[in-house]
């Protein structure tokens, strides 16, 4: 990419990030303006074409790579935990660069200054490890990262533009104990817990900044701040979605582990939509995943089935429960249900969403989170005394 071409497009990319979250911080906003994007993406990147994922190969399509590579949107940077992608193989993201707006919203709300040291969990291309660099300087940076061949490619990167971040390849969620304590420990890949190694290696009044995730959603962004007696607590915040950490991913089929022919569920009828607990609204979603952490969902577009249009389908984790909610072509304002096991899944969700209405609808900033020492989590809204 030369000089030409690349400062009209970090100029935009700025005027993106401006426009969506307000006016960067003039550290954050230097340090996005010297330290370029595209010096730390792979030569191949993935697009979602609507039905499955397309490579971009900057030899190959190198307009379309440029472009890709200072959209205003996250970008796919790795498939299939680097598997090469064989025909008619299943191609699903497996590592990516974050949108630059959500990048800048995260290191804005981390503010950590010069000097102090950061743990980030999720290295990815290096990119956001050399923006902390920049601002805090490169030997207050550790960056984890669980994809030896990612960790590979970002730590030549890095020690070519920001010498000095160490890159160490391991499970992020052990943390890297040799550096701490941290003043702040930033995960760039979403958890649905928060390992008690990683409140042990941040100091006290140290803080912790997370995309959130639940088996039901991955939304919300956590910032706690670590507590002298090795506990923490602090608030959501919203509009974060991340891949999940590697050892706490969800790989489970509806149809291939948790339905079985010889399943007899019973029927009942429902006059809440599917589609209001598992369709666009995410605060609702989020809210919901708060209450019900071990539930999941899948939707079934045109099933088998005479007159159904969709299906909803949820289990529990351990795929010891199920139920599904058929919306029909007549519609009506009812909906069939179909549950099976010994929780009634179905009746647990609609009165999740009951609660939910009743508080008037929380946004994810309403809610927070007490993480005690050993690692025992407590979700509360408005205030720590209102646990969920």
């Amino acid at each position: 990419m030369t000089a030409t071409e690349e400062l009209p497009a970090v100029r935009a990319m700025l005027t993106a990030i401006a426009a969506e979250n307000g006016e960067l911080p003039e550290p954050w906003a230097a340090a996005m303006a010297a330290v370029r994007r595209h010096e730390f993406l792979p030569q191949v990147l993935w697009r979602w074409d609507g039905d499955h994922y397309v490579p971009i190969d900057a030899g190959k399509q190198p307009d379309r790579w440029r472009a890709a590579a200072y959209a205003p949107t996250s970008v796919v940077t790795q498939v299939n935990d680097g598997r090469p992608v064989e025909a008619g193989t299943e191609v699903f993201p497996s590592s990516s660069a974050s949108a630059p707006a959500v990048v800048a919203r995260m290191l804005g709300t981390l503010d950590p200054g010069p000097g102090q040291r950061v743990l980030e969990i999720g290295t990815g291309t290096g990119w956001n490890a050399a923006l902390l660099a920049h601002v805090i300087g490169a030997g207050n940076v550790t960056s984890l990262e669980v994809d030896a061949e990612v960790a590979e490619q970002a730590a030549t990167t890095l020690e070519r533009l920001a010498p000095g971040v160490k890159v160490v390849v391991g499970d992020g969620t052990f943390g890297a104990p040799d550096g701490a304590p941290y003043d702040h420990v930033m995960a760039t890949c979403s958890l649905n817990r928060l390992p008690a190694t990683l409140l042990r290696q941040t100091r006290p009044g140290g803080t912790i900044l997370t995309p959130w995730s639940r088996p039901w959603c991955n939304y919300g962004l956590l910032h706690l701040t670590v507590r002298d007696d090795g506990s923490a607590q602090g608030r959501f915040h919203p509009y974060a979605d991340f891949m999940p950490a590697r050892g706490q991913r969800l790989d489970l089929r509806i149809y291939r582990d948790v339905v079985r022919d010889d399943h007899q569920p019973d029927e009942s009828r429902t006059t809440l939509p599917p589609d209001a607990v598992a369709g666009d609204d995410f605060a609702a979603q989020f809210a919901l995943a708060l209450r019900l952490p071990d539930l999941w969902y899948a939707w079934h577009e045109a099933p088998a089935v005479d007159g159904v249009v969709r299906r909803l389908w949820v289990a529990t984790v351990d795929a010891g429960s199920w139920a599904a909610v058929d919306e029909t072509e007549t519609g009506g304002g009812t909906f069939t249900v179909w549950q099976h096991g010994p929780r009634k899944l179905w009746d647990e969700v609609a009165a999740a969403w009951d609660r939910y209405v009743a508080h008037g609808r929380p946004g994810p900033d309403r809610f927070g989170m007490t993480v005690s020492a050993d690692g025992f989590h407590e979700a509360w809204l408005d205030s720590p005394a209102n646990r969920i």
